[in-house]
C-alpha cells in the first residue's frame, strides 16, 4: 500500500475545501453576508424600524410580503418584479393587487444596501430579514434568518392566483395549501398567528360578517357591519385582524378565535369546535411562549421554501426589475 506524499495531501485539502465551499454556497446560513456585507443586517433593521415608526401597519405588510413571495415558486423575490410591456408579474395577481404593500420600503432598503455593498444582498433575503425585524419590533419573537437566497428572473401570476390562500378558504383548503409548500399542521397554525398584527379590507370579510352567523360572535359582527355595510362603495374600509392589540405581536389572535372573533372566514376556520387544529389554537391561546417558539420555527421553515442558491438566479440591483 503506497504512502501519501505532501503533494497528495495538498491536493486532497484543495478538493475538500472546494467541496465544502460548494456545499455552503448552495445552503442558506445566517452568516452568508458576514464577510461580504457585514453591515447588511443592521441596515435592514434600521430601515424597518424607521418605516414602522412612520406607519405601524407597515410591519404587518412587510411580513405578508415575505409570505406571499415564498408561496409562489419559493422565496425568490419574484413578487417584487414590476409588470412590463413584455412581462406580467405577480403584483397584479388577485391576492396581491391593491392589497400587498411595502414595496417602497424594500426599494429604500435596497438602495441603502447597494450603496454599502453593491450587488451583494439579494431582494429575496431583504424580504426574509425585514419580516423578522418587523415581528421583533412589534413585540414578537426573534429567530436567526438563514441567508443566501438569490433573486428570480421571472414570476408567475397564475401560480400567485392559485397558491396563496384566500380569506374565504375553509380549513381543508388551508391545510392543503400549506402542506403543498412542505409546511406541517403545526407550522400552518403558528404562521396563521401572523394575523395578530395588520388590517384587512372590507371586501375580504364582508361575506363573513353577514353570512357566517354560526361562527361569529353577534356583537362583534355588528361592530364590523358598521365599518363594512352590505352594500356601497366601501370595500377599502379597514378593520384590524386582531381587534384588541392590532399593532402588538402576541397570542391574542388565538384568544379571539376561541370567542368566535376571528376577522376573516379563513381565520375562524382554525377553530370551529370540530377541526383538527382546535387543540393547537387552544394551546397557543393559553401559552404565548409556545406560540412564539412555533412561529419562529415556522418562519425559518417557510423561508427555506425552494430558494435559488449558488449560480441560480441573480442578485438584482433594482428589486423591481431583472438586471
Amino acid at each position: 500500500m503506497g504512502s501519501f506524499n505532501s503533494l497528495d495531501l495538498i491536493m486532497i485539502l484543495i478538493v475538500a475545501t472546494a467541496f465544502l465551499l460548494g456545499a455552503n454556497g448552495n445552503k442558506l446560513t445566517p452568516l452568508h453576508y458576514s464577510q461580504t456585507c457585514p453591515q447588511a443586517l443592521s441596515i435592514v433593521k434600521g430601515e424597518v424600524a424607521a418605516a414602522i415608526e412612520s406607519e405601524t401597519r407597515i410591519g404587518a405588510s412587510l411580513l405578508r410580503l415575505h409570505f406571499h413571495d415564498c408561496f409562489v415558486n419559493g422565496c425568490d423575490g419574484s413578487i417584487l418584479l414590476d409588470d412590463t410591456a413584455n412581462f406580467v408579474g405577480e403584483k397584479t395577481a388577485a391576492p396581491n393587487n391593491n392589497s400587498v404593500r411595502g414595496y417602497e420600503v424594500v426599494d429604500h432598503i435596497k438602495a441603502k444596501l447597494e450603496k454599502a455593498c453593491p450587488g451583494v444582498v439579494s431582494c429575496a433575503d431583504i424580504l426574509a430579514i425585514a419580516a423578522r425585524d418587523s415581528v421583533v419590533h412589534l413585540g414578537g419573537p426573534s429567530w436567526k434568518v438563514k441567508l443566501g437566497r438569490r433573486d428570480s428572473t421571472t414570476a408567475s401570476r397564475s401560480l400567485a392566483n392559485t397558491s396563496i390562500p384566500s380569506p374565504i378558504s375553509n380549513i381543508s383548503r388551508l391545510i392543503s395549501s400549506f402542506s403543498s409548500q412542505g409546511l406541517s399542521l403545526k407550522n400552518f397554525v403558528a404562521l396563521s398567528g401572523s394575523h395578530t398584527i395588520g388590517m384587512a379590507k372590507c371586501t375580504s370579510f364582508r361575506a363573513r360578517i353577514y353570512n357566517d352567523t354560526n361562527t361569529i360572535e353577534a356583537s362583534f359582527a355588528k361592530s364590523l357591519q358598521r365599518k363594512c355595510p352590505a352594500n356601497g362603495n366601501n370595500g377599502d374600509n379597514l378593520a384590524e385582524l386582531d381587534h384588541q392589540t392590532p399593532t402588538h405581536f402576541d397570542n391574542l389572535y388565538f384568544k379571539n378565535l376561541l370567542k368566535k372573533k376571528g376577522l376573516l372566514h379563513s381565520d375562524q376556520a382554525l377553530f370551529n369546535g370540530t377541526s383538527s387544529v382546535d387543540s393547537l389554537v387552544k394551546r397557543y391561546a393559553n401559552n404565548n411562549e409556545a406560540f412564539f417558539k412555533a412561529f419562529a420555527m415556522g418562519m425559518i421553515k417557510m423561508g427555506n421554501i425552494s430558494p435559488l442558491t449558488g449560480n441560480k438566479g441573480q442578485v438584482r440591483v433594482n428589486c423591481r426589475k431583472v438586471n
